[in-house]
C-alpha cells in the first residue's frame, strides 16, 4: 500500500500545482457570484445582460467541474488507501492510473492562459482571387472546420454565408461556442494555400488557390473593449438575398466602420436591425482585439490602420499534387494525409502550434 500512497501523493501534488496555476479557486468565486446574480428575478429585465451572464456561468461550470470532481476523488481515495486491505490494491491502482491519465489531459488547459483564450470564437472564411477554384477551396476549408467543430461537440451558429456561382463559397462567418474555442482556433488565423489539379480547369493543370481564415475572440460586453462612439460610422441598408432579392422590406442590415483603423464589419440576415448592430459590434470588438495582438498595442487608441496581417500571413500549405502533404509554415509540422486533414482531423496541426 505504501507504493499506492506515494503515487497518490505525487498525483495530488501535480493536481494542486495545476489547480493553482489555472486559478480554479478564483473561478469558483466568480461562479458563485454569477450564480447569485442569475438567481435574481430582476435580471431578465435586461435580456442581453442576463443571457451573457448565464453563458459565462455555464462556461465557468464546464471549466471548474472536472477539477472539483477530481479533488473529491483524490480525498476519497486517500482515505480508502489508509484503511483498505491488500485485496483492493489492484482496484485502487487502476483508479489512480485512470486519474493520472485524466490529469494529463486536464493539464492541457495550461496552454490557454491568454487573456481571450477562454472566449468563444468568430471564424470568417474568405476566398481569394481565382474565381471558382478559389471559392471551391474556401468551401473545402469551411467543411473541414465544421467537421472539426462537430467532433469536439461545439455549438456553431452561421452568421453569414455567401455561396459561389458555380461552387464553394465567397465568404462564411460562424460563431463557435465551446471550451477555450478561441484558444484552440487562434492557430488557424491566416492565409491557407492549396495546390492541386483543378477540376475547374479544362486542361486539368496544377493550380494554386488561397483563402483567408480570420479568427476573433467573441467579446460581448462593451466594458471589455472600450470604443469611442465618435470613432464609429454606422450605416443601415436593405438586406439583400440571392439574386438581388430582398430578405425583408426593412433597413435591417448594418455596416459599422471604425474610422481610426478603417475596419469595416457588415452583418445582414433575418434578424432585427438592433440584433444585427449588436452582432456587428461584437465582431468589431473581436477584430480590434485581434489587431491589438498583431500590433502589440496596449490600447485600441494605439492601433494603426492597414497594419494587420491579413492576406500577407500565409500559415499553411495543402498540397494534393504532385504529392500529398499538409505543412504548417510556422511550426514545420507535417501531415501526409491531407484527405483526413480536410475531413476535420486538424488536431495535430493545432497541438503543434499550441506547443510551439
Amino acid at each position: 500500500m505504501q507504493e499506492l500512497q506515494k503515487r497518490l501523493e505525487e498525483l495530488e501534488g501535480e493536481f494542486l500545482k495545476t489547480y493553482e496555476k489555472l486559478g480554479i479557486e478564483a473561478k469558483l468565486e466568480q461562479q458563485m457570484k454569477l450564480e447569485k446574480e442569475v438567481a435574481e428575478p430582476d435580471i431578465w429585465k435586461n435580456v442581453e445582460e442576463a443571457t451573457a451572464k448565464n453563458q459565462e456561468l455555464a462556461r465557468l461550470q464546464d471549466e471548474t467541474q472536472p477539477w472539483e470532481l477530481m479533488k473529491t476523488q483524490i480525498e476519497d481515495l486517500k482515505e480508502l488507501v489508509g484503511i483498505a486491505d491488500e485485496g483492493l490494491k489492484d482496484e485502487m491502482s487502476g483508479q489512480i492510473e485512470a486519474m493520472e491519465k485524466e490529469l494529463t489531459e486536464m493539464k492541457k488547459a495550461l496552454r490557454f492562459q491568454g487573456e481571450y483564450d477562454g472566449k468563444d470564437a468568430i471564424m470568417r472564411i474568405t476566398s481569394g482571387a481565382g474565381g471558382t477554384e478559389a471559392m471551391d477551396w474556401a468551401g473545402m476549408l469551411e467543411r473541414m472546420y465544421l467537421r472539426f467543430f462537430e467532433r469536439r461537440g461545439w455549438k456553431v451558429a452561421c452568421l453569414e454565408r455567401v455561396v459561389g456561382e458555380e461552387a464553394g463559397i465567397k465568404t462564411a462567418v460562424y460563431e463557435v461556442s465551446g471550451a477555450n474555442a478561441y484558444g484552440w482556433l487562434k492557430s488557424e488565423h491566416g492565409v491557407h494555400r492549396l495546390v492541386r489539379l483543378s477540376p475547374f480547369n479544362a486542361n486539368n493543370l496544377r493550380q494554386t488557390s488561397f483563402a483567408l481564415v480570420e479568427v476573433l475572440p467573441v467579446i460581448k460586453a462593451d466594458t471589455e473593449v472600450e470604443i469611442d462612439d465618435k470613432d464609429l460610422r454606422i450605416d443601415v441598408y436593405h438586406s439583400g438575398g440571392h439574386g438581388g432579392q430582398g430578405v425583408n422590406t426593412t433597413d435591417s442590415a448594418v455596416r459599422i466602420t471604425h474610422l481610426p483603423t478603417n475596419t469595416v464589419v457588415a452583418i445582414q440576415n433575418e434578424r432585427s436591425q438592433h440584433q444585427n448592430k449588436e452582432k456587428a459590434m461584437e465582431i468589431l470588438r473581436g477584430k480590434l482585439v485581434q489587431m491589438q495582438l498583431e500590433q502589440h498595442a496596449s490600447t485600441i487608441g494605439e492601433l494603426r490602420a492597414g497594419e494587420s496581417a491579413g492576406w500577407g500571413q500565409q500559415i499553411r500549405n495543402y498540397v494534393l499534387q504532385p504529392y500529398k502533404l499538409v505543412k504548417d509554415t510556422r511550426t514545420g509540422y507535417e501531415d501526409t494525409d491531407p484527405d483526413a486533414v480536410l475531413d476535420g482531423k486538424i488536431d495535430g496541426l493545432i497541438e503543434a502550434y499550441l506547443e510551439s
